[in-house]
């Protein structure tokens, strides 16, 4: 696995960036360009599982290894979701098992820097390349709608 970090500098305040992060009706929009449909089935609480799916119901199962409101969260990858079962101590279990999702927001000259760094499989370093700017587009449009 390999570590791909991906910035953006937003005009908004690290709360509503958060907000809009994690949000119920915010989260399905930025989330988009990995996959239609997409969406996550938890609380964003430390230590809470996390089903993060498409409109087939499938993707992945995770859960939250850290979350400090406003300022971090570290989501831990444990498996896969396909045919509506999770698999996460098998050889289904993928090689996702273990990878780590971090969000990290900081303040700077009234603006907020967004880092996001992720574990990636040399497979989908290609498509996170792509699909990262795009979804840090949309999370920007989002994020600085007065």
């Amino acid at each position: 696995m390999k570590k791909q970090e991906f910035t953006i500098e937003l005009d908004a305040p690290r709360e509503k960036v958060w907000d809009v992060l994690w949000g119920k009706e915010t989260y399905p929009l930025w989330t988009a360009p990995f996959g239609e449909g997409s969406r996550a089935e938890t609380d964003w609480k430390e230590g809470s599982k996390v089903l993060f799916l498409n409109a087939d119901n499938e993707g992945m199962v995770a859960r939250i290894a850290k979350n400090i409101p406003n300022e971090y969260m570290s989501i831990e990858h444990l498996g896969v979701v396909m045919g509506g079962i999770e698999h996460t101590e098998n050889e289904k279990s993928g090689e996702w098992a273990g990878s780590l999702e971090n969000y990290t927001l900081k303040e700077a000259n009234g603006k907020t820097q967004l880092m996001v760094d992720m574990d990636v499989t040399e497979e989908y370093e290609d498509f996170f390349n792509t699909t990262w700017p795009i979804a840090l587009g949309k999370i920007k449009e989002l994020s600085e709608k007065k």
